[in-house]
């Protein structure tokens, strides 16, 4: 199975060093549930982009930085991509930025959200419908760190799981299109160095509150093996 990264972000130096860049820390999490996979990484920020959909069985949008309503030329063609993908019907998974750019480029909104930044360790809770994709019926934990979130879905899209202050923590549209506003690629240190590089900025109880949730055992192995068995299922749709 053959699954292109598109990442829409460089990570600070200092921490690539020992973190590794977007699409390593997918790697690290994907490959350890299959070994086997076939993983390529599109730089969507320098416009790289598959000559054709079906380069790859499936696509990933990593998180970035920036915000999905920004006027920025690189994300208004990966909005332009993500209509193209949808169109194709072709399995697509969205991460942080990746859920947001997937609701905005179809229809959906995504605007700061009231409750400011979200960081640390998060219980999502799953809908009713969560178990149509294949996700699990039980709360799962998470790491997260955004400012922004998905207010509005798109035309059929789905909330398939919430926390207590993102509504539409996870997304989906179709029985091609999976996404969760949190990161089940990052790390324990990768989170912690996020967490400390803004202290200032979230001010000091809520850094706290996030440093000590990271004590909180999370799901990302769980929720990597529900990204490609929703992957995988999609594929041998398409293939019978």
């Amino acid at each position: 199975m053959k699954i292109g990264i598109l990442n829409a972000d460089a990570v600070k130096p200092e921490f690539a060093a020992e973190f590794g860049e977007y699409p390593d820390m997918f790697a690290a999490v994907l490959l350890a549930v299959d070994p086997d996979l076939d993983l390529v990484t599109y730089e969507v920020v320098q416009d790289e982009y598959p000559a054709h959909l079906d380069e790859a069985d499936a696509y990933i949008i990593t998180g970035s930085k920036l915000s999905v309503y920004d006027e920025v030329p690189w994300v208004l063609r990966l909005k332009e991509f993500v209509v193209e993908l949808h169109k194709a019907h072709k399995t697509l998974i969205g991460i942080c930025f990746g859920h947001q750019m997937v609701a905005e480029a179809l229809g959906g909104k995504t605007s700061a959200a009231n409750a400011g930044w979200c960081v640390g360790v998060h219980r999502i809770t799953p809908t009713a419908d969560a178990a149509s994709y294949g996700l699990p019926g039980e709360p799962i934990n998470l790491r997260a760190n955004h400012k922004d979130q998905v207010t509005q879905l798109p035309l059929g899209g789905k909330v398939l799981a919430s926390t207590e202050v993102c509504p539409i923590a996870s997304m989906g549209l179709g029985e091609h299109i999976l996404t969760f506003q949190a990161h089940p690629e990052f790390s324990e240190g990768y989170a912690r160095a996020l967490l400390t590089m803004r202290r200032e900025i979230f001010g000091e109880e809520l850094y706290q509150a996030a440093i000590d949730s990271l004590k909180t055992e999370t799901d990302n192995l769980q929720v990597a093996w529900h990204i490609l068995d929703f992957i995988s299922r999609n594929q041998q749709v398409r293939q019978s």
